[in-house]
């Protein structure tokens, strides 16, 4: 941890009380250097290999890592492990003194390791993104409500003096008491709206603070101070959504309108008026619209998220396709959220091609619908509802698996070979563009840039395989590249999945392989082999929740057919 008293050298004060300007500040031995101080400490053996940062930098990151240090308070000794159980670093002493009975304890440098190509980084990232972003939507309907709100009192207002013209002076009391009711219910609504907005503009000045110090964070910060400004940014992030939870579950939103009622006596009998009329605060159902929070956001950072080599899969079954529904032509297959299966046939004599499902137990369940169209990929969107990309037709459906039937169909200005969907949105891709359709309006928005072939969706970003280049990349949803990632492992990469933690899977073709790769696309490994049965995998889906994993692969039915070189596809199911 830095002294407050200034870019001073750590090591060289002099005894008159003058010191040295420090340049550098290293991360591990946690001391200001200045340049003399820096040469020794780059040359020396057990410093040589530190990680170190300007002082510019160092005061870039936000003050409550400034006060962070990786050195234990207690026993005056470097943190070397994290105990999962209390979510703390701990040094060997905290073991004997504070968790003889905590049973998880993992390395340190472990749980560091991948902190900032982890897949909570982006989630964190989002998480402040939706904040703000729900925070300003607040901000701008509560400020439509006030608008609403005064041209209401004006309305009213201009009701009330208008029945006022048409009656003598003796209203002139009734008139009064009308105008002063009118005031004080809006002044209740007013007061309310103006508390929350102010309360509303404070969080969100808080998370825009946070957000900028997220990225001075992501680009400055060694890992235990990553780590731990992910853990504040949790939560801050956490408290802001639970926030706007108990906004949403009280009446805040709830829109008061101001109205007047005029007595119908004030035409006839003026006599008998007792009352000028009354304002009521009618309450109707909100029209704001936020992005809901993640839950339980503190027991999901860092997850026992497994190393690249640790991932091994397990073969749990493979479908059984009835005999007269063996395709020689690749299928699409996915896997649904109640673990049932989906697999899309695509044949050569003649028949309709034929969307088929598959119990859990890998078991033919029933045909669900068929297409005369050459369909090219399809994915899970919600609701039961899955897309179906009809190729050169230019166009993708929906289809009801439970009504076994087309309910839209989506024309778009190119050729539909890839889809995705993350419940919210469609995206569907071919080597030359891609759209994003919007679920709720079905308004389409051109990415002229990602021009690939299949495609998954995960944490705002799009991954892609692009067959031709062996390539795999990495969008933001604009269009904008954010990585690309090419191996000798991979060889016609087709279809590609992501698991919970961001690694992405690709289905290598052309070495019948499949192929992890890490969520920073920088490193990969083979994960199933010819050896392990994979055969020209063309299609792969994972289950994120459950860790199912699907893949397509053909087999030979029989010796004769093998002679003949006859093969059939069918779809592998993996645990991973």
């Amino acid at each position: 941890m830095a002294s407050s008293g200034g870019d001073n050298c750590t090591l060289c004060n002099d005894d008159d009380g003058t010191s040295t300007e420090a340049v550098t500040w290293c991360t591990e031995c946690e001391v200001l250097l200045c340049a003399g101080c820096e040469k020794h400490h780059t040359k020396s053996k057990a410093s040589k290999d530190h990680k170190t940062m300007s002082t510019k930098d160092y005061h870039n990151l936000p003050k409550f890592m400034l006060e962070l240090s990786s050195q234990c308070r207690d026993h005056n000794k470097k943190f070397e492990l994290y105990c999962s159980f209390h979510a703390c670093p701990c040094c060997v002493q905290c073991i004997t003194d504070k968790h003889k009975k905590c049973h998880d304890l993992k390395p340190l440098s472990d749980i560091l390791k991948q902190v900032k190509s982890s897949a909570s980084v982006q989630l964190f990232e989002k998480d402040l993104k939706n904040v703000k972003e729900n925070l300003e939507e607040i901000i701008k309907y509560l400020n439509s409500r006030m608008n609403t709100s005064n041209s209401q009192k004006t309305k009213a207002a201009e009701q009330i003096r208008s029945m006022r013209k048409s009656i003598d002076d003796f209203l002139n009391k009734l008139e009064q008491e009308i105008f002063d009711d009118l005031e004080s219910k809006h002044s209740q609504l007013k007061s309310k709206m103006n508390t929350l907005l102010q309360q509303l503009k404070t969080q969100a000045d808080q998370i825009s603070q946070l957000q900028s110090e997220f990225s001075k964070m992501t680009q400055y910060a060694n890992e235990l101070q990553m780590y731990v400004g992910l853990r504040e940014i949790e939560k801050t992030t956490s408290q802001a959504t639970k926030y706007i939870d108990e906004l949403k579950s009280r009446d805040n939103f709830e829109e008061k309108n101001l109205e007047v009622n005029i007595s119908p006596a004030l035409q006839s009998i003026l006599q008998e008026v007792k009352l000028f009329g009354n304002i009521n605060i009618n309450t109707s159902q909100s029209t704001l619209r936020i992005k809901p929070g993640r839950k339980d956001q503190a027991q999901n950072l860092f997850q026992a998220v497994p190393r690249l080599e640790e991932i091994k899969p397990t073969m749990l079954r493979t479908l059984t396709i009835p005999e007269d529904m063996n395709s020689t032509r690749i299928p699409v297959c996915r896997i649904l959220t109640d673990g049932k299966c989906l697999i899309l046939n695509r044949y050569r004599d003649g028949r309709s091609h034929a969307l088929l499902l598959f119990g859990n137990d890998g078991i033919f369940e029933r045909q669900v619908i068929t297409f005369t169209e050459y369909p090219h990929d399809a994915c899970y969107v919600t609701n039961n509802t899955v897309a179906v990309a009809l190729g050169i037709n230019n166009k993708t459906v929906l289809v009801d698996l439970k009504k076994n039937q087309i309910i839209q169909t989506i024309q778009l200005s190119h050729y539909c070979f890839g889809v995705a969907s993350d419940g919210k949105l469609l995206v569907i891709s071919n080597d030359q563009k891609s759209t994003i359709v919007i679920l709720d309006d079905m308004s389409q928005t051109i990415l002229e840039g990602v021009g690939v072939n299949h495609i998954s969706l995960f944490g705002g970003n799009i991954y892609a395989t692009i067959f031709m280049e062996n390539n795999v990349c990495c969008y933001k949803s604009t269009g904008e590249p954010l990585w690309t990632f090419q191996h000798h492992d991979i060889d016609g990469p087709e279809g590609i999945a992501l698991d919970k933690h961001g690694f992405v899977y690709i289905a290598s073709w052309g070495n019948n392989s499949i192929v992890v790769v890490s969520p920073d696309g920088k490193t990969c490994k083979t994960i199933l082999s010819e050896a392990d049965g994979i055969n020209y995998p063309v299609h792969i889906d994972i289950n994120r929740e459950t860790g199912i994993m699907i893949v397509s692969s053909k087999e030979e039915k029989t010796s004769a057919e093998k002679d003949r070189g006859n093969h059939y596809h069918t779809a592998i199911i993996y645990k991973i």
